[in-house]
């Protein structure tokens, strides 16, 4: 399986980094493949509307950035992991011009290769995960059609706590189970 990682933090050492580097940690055993995509590292400028991408562009977007690597990470992808700190009750920015540029190629009429999605995200208030699970429900699991593999919230100290952590690394173990289970 093609795992990507939208990481929507723009810092290295962070909660949400912390997340996402339990998740691979319990994934390194699988065999499975691994992008983590920093986004607040590429040049990714936001949706301009003008549609060009579904009028003339066959789902190629006018606009020629970073976000070029993503299209492609996320066509390869089996299983999209979107991971941010909560900024204003939703994700940061940075991920949110990633996920709106997505507008161009994730079109559930398209067999798209993505399947499933998770989603891990810190904030300081345990009340502020609101907009980012209204988009994650409304725009992944139902307009895209993703098997939700499930939602991981942190919050103040919580999000660095040892036992949030190894219940993250487990989830990222359990595709090793999985994939065995199958095999069998």
């Amino acid at each position: 399986m093609n795992i990507l990682i939208l990481n929507g933090s723009p810092r290295p050492a962070g909660n949400t980094s912390k997340m996402i580097e339990a998740f691979t940690d319990g994934l390194k055993e699988t065999g499975h493949l691994v992008d983590v995509v920093n986004v607040c590292r590429k040049e990714i400028k936001g949706c301009l509307a003008c549609e060009y991408c579904h009028e003339k562009g066959n789902g190629v977007c006018i606009q020629k950035d970073d976000m070029q690597e993503v299209y492609q990470l996320f066509l390869n992808a089996d299983m999209l992991v979107l991971a941010s700190p909560i900024y204003y009750h939703n994700f940061s920015g940075q991920l949110k011009c990633t996920l709106d540029r997505l507008y161009a190629i994730g079109d559930p009429k398209k067999n798209l290769r993505v399947k499933k999605i998770a989603m891990f995200l810190s904030s300081g208030d345990k009340d502020m995960y609101e907009g980012a699970l209204f988009s994650y429900k409304g725009d992944f699991l139902a307009y895209l059609g993703l098997e939700d593999m499930g939602v991981f919230l942190t919050y103040g100290e919580e999000g660095v706590s040892d036992d949030k952590l190894e219940g993250i690394r487990k989830f990222g173990k359990s595709f090793a189970e999985k994939e065995n289970e199958v095999a069998q």
